[in-house]
Parts: C-alpha cells; structure tokens; sequence
C-alpha cells in the first residue's frame, strides 16, 4: 500500500518482458474460430463457444509459447493469432481483441457455467457481478479454470482490459489476501448475512420462536421433533448453487435452539465464505495465470490494482482518450471538424462511449495507465493507442 499503482506497474512491465519465452525465431500459434457454431449470438452447446474451441486447440500449446513481450507499436505482437472461419481480416490485433470481448460475454452469461452471479444482485446490490461456480469440478472442468487464468495473464501482457465484472473477493483470494467474513458475505450475499445477523442478535428464547416461525412461512423450517406444533430449523442451509447442504454431521436431523442457534449462524457464515474462496477454482486459475505471468508480482498487486491491470476501469475517460489521440498528416486538433468529433463524443453517456470504443479499437474498456505520458523510455503507445484519427481516402469530398 505505500508504492504508487504506476511504480508497480513500471516494474511489473520489467518483469513481463524479461521473463518473455517465444523468441522471435518461434511463428505464433494460430487457433481457428468458427463464428457459424456460435451464429445467432445463441450458443446451443458451451463446446461451440469461442472459450471453449480456444480452450481445446491451445491445449496442445505449450504454455511457454504463449509468454510475449508486452504488446506495444502499431502492430503488436499477441500470445497466439486468431483466423475467423470464412472471414477475411487484416492485421491480427482486431480479431484477437473481438475475440477476447467475445469470450468476456460468454464467461458472463448462461452457456458457460464458470462464473455464477452473486446471489445480492437478486435484490438490486453488486448487480451483474459474478463470483467463480463453487462446485465440486471435473477434470474437464479444470481445464478450464486453468484456461480462464491464462486469458488473464494473456490479456496483461497483451494490455488489452477485460470487460469482467467479478466481485472483490474473486480479487483478493487471487492475490492470496483473507477474505473479510462481514464484508465480503454482504457483497456476496446480502440474505444470507441478513439471515445470519437475524441469529447472532437474537436476545431472548421467545424470539428465537418467532424467528423459526417466520422462517416456516417461508418453508426453509420443519416442526420440531419434541412439540410437533413449534417450527424449527434444522443444521442444513441451501448452497450457492441451491443444494440443501448439511452443516454437520447429520445435520438434517438436528433442530436449532437456543443453546446452539450461535453455532448454526456460523456454520453458515462459514459455508459461503469456503464458497467465495473456492480453493479447487482457484488452485486452477492460479496456475493458468502463473503458466504466462510470475505470481510473485501478485505480492505487490492489492486486489483492486490487479482488477485495474486486468480489467481497466469500467468507464471511459474522455480526457485520457484525447491525450492518448494521434492526428494523422494534414489534420490538427483545432480543426473545426476534430471539435465538432469530440464535442458530438461529449454528449455519448457511457454506454455509448464503450460501444464506440468497441467500434473504433474492437475492445470495450481502455487500458489504465500508458507508458508513453511519461516521455520516459517507454514511450511507445500501447494499443488501442493511439487511436488514430485519419483524413478520407481518395479524393476529396464535401
């Protein structure tokens, strides 16, 4: 917390570059994409997914040969290049950053099942955040996670930001800090922490009953075995993914009373925060990461630092955006037309500036920081910099 986000960041892009392991005598793996299998924007199987056609081709890849120095210059070089079945593209930096997009959406909607949306956006907080599947995995299932990790080492040393919207506890448990067992359930999952609160302030018996009763209503208890009129709740409480979970050892025949309604409370508190940590995920991702970038950089990184190298900020800064612009022979900042360009971007919300972005660079979030502010040694822009703005081809017209 005492080093500056752009000291680190100046020694993490040292770091990237002297660890870099395809040489320039080594041609970059090339992966095919069949846009048809994912046509309509409707994916029937999540093995037609562009993640998932990527996941198995580079598999084969050794991991080394996917470690570049940090994308710079007009034409930068990327982990691996991407050809579009059917499709004719110049240059390779447009479909590799479409298809990081492509996969961004994928990872955050229903055809994958990766990343769940955290339970508070059901009631309007953390909205459209999403949190990794805390599920038992398959092997298969791994793989993925491990694929998932490496598109984010990939996306840092490509400087291209990742449209994610992941909550801060996927961040801190990727740098390795302890999760917060108040602040990151209420991020999580604000019912079940209303829930447990309700538990711990209970003062006396009688409200304990009224609890259980009011939890009846809404079917999560049973009647107690010794007064069969008296609802109760038993050691079980629904998982992230809605499975009734035991919460100890026969937990389903255990009612709560007063003598153990603390213990229950924080058997559920530690049920969902073993959840947010996932540590099978997590070991997975981790290692996809680590295969592209030295995970001793995460030491330095605090949580949001990390989502700010890998995500950039989930808005458009329209001043950074003009400084980072390069004007092309003949055109000049002070043109009337340049003015009226900007002035029209002044108006866009930001839902529109990002679909501009989207248009112009085929990414939809800028890079946080650029070296080339500084004048120091490197002062190259980093893609999408400089956005360029060019005169018309050919003749001129009105």
């Amino acid at each position: 917390g005492l080093i500056f986000y752009d000291t680190k960041v100046t020694v993490m892009n040292r770091v990237l570059n002297a660890t870099v392991q395809r040489t320039a005598d080594h041609a970059a793996p090339e992966i095919t994409l069949d846009p048809l299998e994912i046509v309509g924007g409707e994916i029937r199987s999540s093995e037609n997914s562009y993640f998932c056609q990527a996941a198995r081709q580079l598999g084969c890849v050794p991991s080394s040969q996917l470690c570049v120095k940090l994308a710079s210059g007009g034409d930068p070089t990327y982990a691996f290049n991407i050809r579009f079945t059917g499709e004719e593209v110049h240059g390779t930096s447009g479909s590799f950053r479409h298809f990081l997009w492509q996969v961004c959406k994928e990872l955050q909607s229903s055809s994958l099942s990766l990343l769940l949306l955290c339970p508070s956006s059901a009631v309007s907080k953390n909205k459209g955040k999403y949190i990794l599947t805390p599920s038992p995995i398959t092997y298969a299932e791994e793989q993925l996670f491990h694929f998932f990790g490496q598109l984010l080492g990939i996306a840092i040393r490509a400087d291209v930001p990742l449209p994610l919207d992941l909550l801060p506890s996927f961040w801190k448990t990727l740098v390795g800090e302890p999760l917060d067992p108040d602040v990151d359930l209420q991020e999580a999952d604000i019912l079940t922490y209303n829930y447990v609160k309700k538990f711990e302030n209970i003062s006396d018996e009688t409200e304990l009953e009224a609890l259980c009763a009011e939890i009846a209503s809404q079917h999560l208890a049973t009647e107690s075995p010794d007064c069969p009129n008296k609802p109760c709740c038993k050691f079980t409480y629904p998982s992230l993914t809605g499975e009734e979970v035991e919460l100890c050892p026969r937990g389903r025949h255990i009612p709560v009373g007063w003598e153990n309604k603390d213990v229950y409370a924080a058997a559920i508190r530690s049920l969902r925060m073993r959840e947010l940590q996932t540590p099978e995920c997590m070991t997975a991702v981790r290692a996809g990461l680590g295969s592209i970038i030295p995970l001793q950089l995460l030491t330095t990184l605090t949580p949001l630092e990390m989502e700010l190298r890998t995500c950039g900020l989930p808005y458009i800064n329209l001043e950074f955006l003009k400084a980072h612009t390069m004007y092309q022979v003949g055109l000049m900042e002070t043109d009337q037309h340049i003015e009226f360009f900007w002035s029209a971007l002044e108006m866009f919300t930001q839902e529109e500036l990002c679909k501009f972005i989207k248009f112009a660079c085929n990414q939809e979030r800028i890079p946080f920081t650029c070296p080339c502010k500084d004048g120091g040694p490197d002062t190259a822009h980093v893609p999408p910099y400089p956005m360029k703005i060019a005169p018309p081809d050919g003749a001129a017209g009105t």
